[in-house]
């Protein structure tokens, strides 16, 4: 099929928004998982876990705003529609983050006294946060439908979610920091490792159930064949993680970015998925892309501003973690619990 320039452009901010949404869900998912983690560790560990995500989690959340920002401005019906339906979850994510952000910083300057109440916000924050993702999803995955089956299946996916961030958030313990901790989070990826892939075998299950688009999408045939090798995939990584975990002498022989780097393909690999369930619907069964998208002429111009932004963005995280790579050190901000800490 032949696409025009004013054809292409709808599927290039589309391709884009993907990609923000897709590095937010990866890199902000792993902070939010650490958040998850961190009322079951001690206060040593704590101030560790906090210290593996400090450099990073506050740029991660660029691509949250790069995905809505291009929704906003390259999709506007469809901006109008997702944010419509989604207004309370979304207004719940962001005081999560809000909160999260500012227990973050308070945490560091607070007396000791107070230190485990920020500790205590920073890990609601997170859980708040990541129900929310998990709830916007399910509603999106639904076509925005409030009948009670939905509703059932969003709120599976809200309860379900933070699995996933904590076993995003254990694997990259594992591979930031070391000695007790790093076991700590071996440990915690046991827990979560497969309530994380029932998680998700449910959502793969339920999702056609729910939505006779995506059923048509993965199980007519050839269709179902060309797309065996996603699942395939999905459970060699998951083993990959489950075999790393099992046996911790690994993790100390080097091979602990494995649970991690597993963790993240399955993630790429989910949302691959997605996005070939749900197109050329950006609203599934109401609104394809070109019927949201602006006009070429306004596309055009948008281009040329996320031709320099996105790169930027990308050189900006890559030297970010390329900087800060490498084990976990403690946090300094100067004096800490002295003075009147708030």
């Amino acid at each position: 099929m032949n696409f025009t320039w004013a054809e292409m452009l709808p599927l290039v901010f589309m391709g884009v928004m993907g990609l923000a949404l897709l590095a937010y869900v990866v890199l902000d998912g792993y902070d939010l998982g650490v958040g998850l983690l961190l009322p079951f560790a001690t206060d040593e560990q704590k101030d560790m876990m906090v210290s593996s995500i400090g450099p990073f989690w506050d740029a991660n959340e660029t691509w949250l705003v790069l995905g809505i920002g291009v929704l906003l401005i390259a999709f506007p019906i469809a901006h109008g529609i997702v944010l419509s339906a989604l207004y309370l979850p979304v207004a719940a994510m962001l005081l999560g983050l809000i909160l999260r952000g500012v227990s973050f910083d308070f945490r560091v300057k607070a007396q000791a006294a107070r230190k485990q109440m920020w500790n205590r916000l920073f890990s609601v924050g997170s859980l708040v946060a990541a129900c929310a993702q998990g709830w916007m999803l399910g509603s999106y995955l639904t076509g925005f439908d409030h009948g009670l089956w939905p509703s059932l299946f969003s709120l599976g996916i809200a309860v379900t979610l933070p699995t996933a961030y904590a076993m995003l958030g254990a694997g990259w313990l594992i591979m930031k920091t070391g000695d007790a901790l790093q076991l700590q989070a071996v440990a915690w990826a046991r827990k979560v490792l497969w309530p994380m892939g029932a998680a998700l075998a449910g959502i793969s299950l339920a999702t056609p159930m729910v939505s006779h688009t995506v059923f048509e999408k993965w199980f007519s045939m050839p269709q179902f064949l060309a797309l065996l090798p996603i699942p395939v995939a999905c459970a060699v990584a998951f083993y990959a993680a489950f075999h790393v975990i099992s046996k911790p002498s690994l993790v100390k022989d080097g091979y602990g970015w494995l649970v991690f780097g597993s963790t993240v393909l399955i993630f790429v690999l989910a949302f691959l998925g997605l996005a070939y369930s749900i197109y050329p619907y950006i609203v599934i069964d109401r609104l394809t892309i070109w019927q949201a998208a602006s006009a070429p002429n306004s596309l055009l111009f948008i281009f040329w501003g996320v031709a320099i932004t996105l790169p930027a963005i990308i050189v900006y995280t890559v030297y970010m973690y390329r900087v800060f790579w490498g084990r976990a050190t403690a946090l300094s901000y100067g004096a800490q619990n002295s003075g009147k800490g708030p």
